[in-house]
């Protein structure tokens, strides 16, 4: 029999030229010492246990370089959680991905999906809506709204594309006409403002609420052409000549402000199959096999995750046989010609899925994405 050590189940875990690349040379480090160590001592019934418990805790780290690496980031953004509470928006669409945290738990993940990819791919983008440049404003106004284009979008993949806009109660039930006009520098006519799109709402008196407008034409435009992007004036005037659109952040309204939510098409996706040993901590099963670990993004002090706010990501640990590598006859030979030379077949991740997440980037835009190869949901020898 032989065990496989501690660092040699994170190996499939870290993205190549990746931050998590030296992490993966010291784990393999970790386990050549604990290879030489020799075999355990049978005397000692709960050495597996000490063994699990530092696969654990590697395995934590590694997925926190892991996340980093995936999300292209450096380090985790610096927002804290009472800056959360202000940037979040109060609106539907986030309440929506919101309440599938509260309805799936920690197992968040689609049930078919499979990944192949090793960075995170996005699928909903929420941008706060931003004050607009000087040069388009008289007399400082208006106050909104200008939507930077951080995020590297293909004009291909943009399912659908919505402002969010809140209205103020109206004193009485009223016609509110909800207007989008686009922003223009005083050097390019003037300052004015060409209409360009409009929406014809039925309103009910002493009630609030959120209105979408579909943008998909106007961010298409954008991106063809990003110096036309000088931000848009929103305004929903009532048959008194109120405007009832939140823009601005006046007291009592945080959380209100317009924001534009796109939504991108996913790549394919193939059904996933389940099989090999699933054990609990307290399993005596000495084989490679699935074990349980819940990740806390609490623990780890990122309130920059909206959700989950954890995770069963699972870690593998047990032993192996030269049997079990039978995909490639030759190499059981090998290993019996040259027991000496090679470490023998090891448990590691055979299958592994990614999970969905919430999470403000470094420009404090909410995304939607699916960071690839985050669950372990097989384990094997190999």
């Amino acid at each position: 029999m032989h065990f496989c050590h501690i660092g040699l189940t994170l190996l499939m875990l870290v993205a190549p030229a990746s931050p998590g690349e030296q992490q993966q040379q010291t784990l393999q480090s970790s386990a050549s010492a604990s290879a030489s160590a020799g075999p355990e001592d049978p005397s000692e019934p709960c050495a597996t246990c000490d063994v699990r418990q530092q696969i654990k805790s590697m395995r934590l780290n590694a997925i926190k370089s892991q996340i980093l690496s995936k999300l292209r980031m450096k380090e985790a953004p610096n927002i804290s959680r009472d800056v959360v509470k202000q940037l979040l928006p109060r609106a539907p669409p986030l309440q929506q991905l919101l309440d599938q945290y509260d309805v799936l738990g920690d197992d968040n993940r689609d049930a078919v999906a499979e990944d192949d990819d090793e960075h995170a791919v996005t699928e909903t983008v929420m941008m706060m809506a931003t004050e607009p440049e000087p040069t388009v404003q008289a007399n400082g106004l208006p106050k909104c709204c200008l939507f930077s284009l951080a995020q590297k979008f293909q004009a291909s993949r943009i399912f659908r594309a919505q402002l969010w806009v809140h209205l103020r109660a109206a004193e009485e039930a009223t016609t509110v006409f909800l207007q989008i006009s686009r922003l223009t520098p005083a050097s390019n006519g003037g300052g004015r403002h060409v209409r360009l799109r409009s929406l014809k709402l039925d309103v009910n008196a002493g009630t609030s609420s959120w209105q979408s407008i579909d943008v998909k034409q106007v961010l298409s435009v954008w991106l063809r052409q990003p110096d036309t992007n000088w931000g848009i004036e929103i305004n929903a005037y009532d048959n008194r000549g109120n405007d009832l659109a939140v823009t601005s952040a006046e007291p009592g309204e945080e959380g209100l402000q317009p924001f534009m939510e796109v939504k991108l098409n996913e790549g394919p996706r193939r059904a996933r199959r389940d099989s090999g040993l699933d054990c609990d901590e307290n399993s005596p099963e000495s084989r490679c096999c699935r074990y349980p670990l819940t990740v806390d993004f609490e623990d780890f002090g990122w309130d920059w995750i909206i959700a989950p706010k954890r995770y069963k990501a699972n870690y593998c640990s047990g032993e192996c046989e030269y049997m079990h590598l039978q995909k490639y006859p030759h190499t059981h030979l090998v290993n019996k010609a040259n027991p000496r030379g090679n470490a023998g077949p090891c448990c590691t991740p055979t299958k592994m899925s990614p999970i969905n997440m919430i999470y403000f980037n470094r420009k404090e835009e909410i995304i939607y994405g699916k960071i690839p190869s985050m669950v372990v949901d097989r384990c094997g020898c190999s």
